[in-house]
């Protein structure tokens, strides 16, 4: 692929309004269009399930890790366990920088991993590396 579609539908997934919207501030600068956000894991597949019921799919779903109710991790989980969902690209958005929290990630299928705080320069490259584009 030689550059993104900004019109890929994307899932911004964390408990935090405040880090929601920063997220989905640095994708509208990167020129994404399609950003919705969800509070938790729970909220996010419904929205995930949702959307294929009505003939539409994301393409990417960002998460935190440490959520209520649904922990990214299990939002991957049921993700890669879905036969319509498990080619979703998940990129994880963690404080959890632990090596075996990420080897964890890893087995689980995460396309790609952000360690909090990091800068949108560090987001523009975990994404290029998951659809990649030079």
């Amino acid at each position: 692929m030689e550059a993104f579609d900004f019109d890929l539908r994307i899932l911004v997934v964390d408990d935090m309004a405040t880090m929601r919207k920063i997220n989905t501030q640095i994708l509208n600068r990167i020129g994404f269009k399609n950003v919705k956000a969800a509070a938790d894991g729970k909220e996010a597949w419904e929205m995930i399930i949702g959307a294929l019921g009505l003939g539409l799919s994301f393409g990417l779903v960002i998460t935190d890790w440490n959520m209520p109710v649904m922990t990214g991790l299990d939002l991957l989980s049921q993700i890669r366990n879905e036969p319509r969902t498990k080619e979703l690209k998940v990129l994880m958005v963690t404080a959890e920088g632990e090596k075996e929290n990420i080897l964890l990630a890893v087995k689980a299928g995460v396309n790609n991993y952000i360690v909090k705080p990091f800068t949108p320069e560090t987001l523009n490259l975990k994404l290029k590396k998951i659809f990649d584009i030079k």
